[in-house]
């Protein structure tokens, strides 16, 4: 452990909620609570204002709405986090090459490496001058932590939350550490922490007291000797700038279980292509494919197999996924599936077999179906209204950005009974009105999201005074069609760190990335 506080951990503050609260000036203040909205929806982050009644991070999402009836119940919008975690990534590079980033609104940082402090004076200025240009770049706050070690630093954080700074000065480790529980050390979870209990040590002190060996017997070599390195603040664990990802997957928790086992393969044929738009958004491929199913009983079952070498063709990964659901009993009922691609690489080892095998699938569908011209003359004139079944109703998630053709840009504030709620305020903006549309309305179209800081006029991109509630939008650019169907939280780049939520909501689909 170094002798100055030169460590930093950053934690965004309630980071989903806060991005929810800055876009929308009608929730600032307000109880806002992020997550899937299903059923078995979980939170994945409560504004401070919900965090009263007691709405936490991984709570059932039923759980939360009996808590806080009146909070705003938001789904996640991944791409807005994604891009301002991206601006307070890039505000922390600028400190220090040697950046640690742990999910998307968390890093810690190493300020010595690129000598942007060295002692207690300079260690501050460095952690006031980066709250401050967060706030700037981001309209957000966060917290900043400084200290020795990893350990401590990220301790000093959740003292400074929220909104604040807190240094922890070398030599007072010990004494900082003694009163607090033993959960606050990296490692002790619920189980050992009640293990520990039993014994009667319920304090950081209180295991300094009870001497390695004795913890040694408790829990373990590895694990005794580590937590009682951690109790003495024992901490050398260096900032590693790049960790290595070990595996890309995406997975959907269902809020009816699915008993169709027609219905089962095409949602694992449609998880295996997502996966691999995202392995080839982060230029990776793999050899391992794996199958995740968890049945209606909670029983999980996780079924793999090894290629020949590694791969991104979607082909090839939905054809193993679907041989792994071949052996796997799903009458029951299914409540969650997944799939994931292991053993990465950074290139790719085509697979010409498989590759042949789908184009001759292909040229065999192609030449099965029927043309445009032969169908028009199978299909009968069923007069104006042409005998076609009526387009799907489009859904709209709470919370997402919309636009309409004549009042502007708005977010979704509920939507059922073929009607769509809309607030139409921005960021820059005073708390909008509301406004009810059929949800087929024409005039009304998904939009991408603004950002929460009013951009200068030399910046690309819609202006304030383009975006004003009930100003015309007629030059606007489309958005991508894709986002009127979006349930749940979005696809996450699995190949940086940096983009992985620390929490996971149910309800809706997630991605996930390991990493060592």
């Amino acid at each position: 452990m170094r002798n100055a506080p030169t460590i930093l951990h950053l934690d965004m503050d309630a980071f989903f909620a806060s991005a929810e609260q800055a876009s929308k000036p009608s929730l600032r203040g307000k109880a806002v609570v992020v997550g899937g909205l299903g059923p078995r929806g979980v939170v994945s982050t409560a504004s401070y204002e919900a965090r009263v009644f007691g709405v936490n991070s991984a709570m059932p999402m039923a759980q939360a709405r009996r808590r806080a009836p009146n909070a705003a119940y938001l789904v996640p919008r991944f791409g807005l986090y994604r891009e301002v975690s991206e601006q307070v990534m890039g505000l922390l590079r600028a400190l220090s090459p040697l950046v640690e980033p742990l999910s998307l609104d968390e890093a810690f940082v190493d300020l010595e490496a690129g000598g942007t402090a060295w002692d207690e004076r300079s260690a501050r200025l460095a952690g006031a001058k980066l709250r401050a240009d967060i706030r700037a770049v981001t309209g957000l706050t966060g917290s900043v932590g400084l200290a020795a070690s990893k350990m401590l630093a990220k301790i000093a954080s959740e003292q400074a939350k929220p909104d604040g700074l807190v240094l922890i000065d070398p030599g007072t480790e010990r004494e900082l550490l003694g009163p607090m529980s033993v959960r606050t050390l990296p490692g002790v979870g619920p189980a050992t922490g009640d293990h520990l209990r039993r014994a009667g040590i319920t304090t950081v002190g209180e295991i300094a007291e009870a001497g390695e060996d004795e913890l040694v017997r408790l829990l373990g070599k590895a694990h005794g000797h580590a937590l009682f390195a951690m109790a003495l603040a024992r901490d050398d664990r260096p900032v590693v700038s790049d960790r290595e990802t070990k595996s890309v997957s995406v997975e959907d928790t269902y809020d009816v279980d699915i008993h169709d086992r027609v219905r089962v393969g095409l949602e694992v044929q449609r998880l295996a292509d997502r996966c691999v738009r995202r392995l080839r958004g982060a230029g990776l491929s793999g050899r391992t494919i794996v199958l995740k199913v968890r049945r209606y009983d909670f029983s999980t079952l996780t079924r793999s197999e090894t290629l020949r070498g590694p791969t991104d063709d979607p082909g090839v990964v939905q054809e193993a996924a679907a041989r792994l659901l071949e052996g796997v009993d799903t009458t029951g009922g299914v409540r969650l599936l997944g799939v994931g691609v292991s053993g990465l690489a950074d290139y790719t080892q085509e697979d010409l077999f498989a590759q042949a095998q789908a184009q001759a699938q292909a040229e065999a569908v192609a030449a099965a179906e029927p043309s445009a011209e032969e169908r028009a003359r199978a299909e009968p004139d069923t007069g104006p209204a042409g005998g076609k079944e009526p387009p799907a109703e489009r859904r709209w998630s709470a919370g997402h950005d919309v636009r309409h053709a004549e009042f502007g840009y708005g977010w979704v504030q509920g939507s059922g009974l073929g009607r769509v709620t809309v607030r139409f305020e921005t960021p820059y903006s005073e708390p909008g009105r509301v406004r009810t549309f059929r949800m087929d309305d024409p005039r009304l179209e998904p939009a991408e999201p603004l950002p929460l800081v009013e951009r200068r006029p030399e910046e690309s991109g819609p202006t304030p005074a383009d975006v004003e509630p009930g100003a015309s939008e007629a030059g606007a650019p489309e958005s991508d069609p894709a986002a009127r169907v979006v349930q749940g939280p979005g696809d996450q780049v699995s190949s940086d760190p940096a983009s992985r939520p620390k929490s996971r909501s149910g309800g809706g689909g997630g991605d996930a990335t390991s990493s060592p």
